[in-house]
């Protein structure tokens, strides 16, 4: 699945649940099959306009990188 970023952020204050996580980068994608998603960002950070593609789904979230 391939996406284009649409907007981003870096989260440095995270839950408890996902602190030693931090800081990771979320980003709302727009599908290129329609729609957008909140996805976590793995690998190299990314910014707005970067193509992306789905690497996994891990507990119901999406971690995409950049292509």
């Amino acid at each position: 699945m391939r996406a284009v970023v649409y907007t981003e952020t870096v989260v440095h204050a995270a839950p408890e649940w996902l602190a030693a996580e931090a800081p990771y980068q979320l980003a709302i994608v727009e599908l290129e099959t329609g729609g957008r998603r909140t996805v976590r960002i793995t690998g190299e950070r990314v910014n707005i306009g970067d193509a992306v593609s789905l690497v996994e789904e891990r507990d119901g979230v999406a971690y995409f990188q950049r292509i």
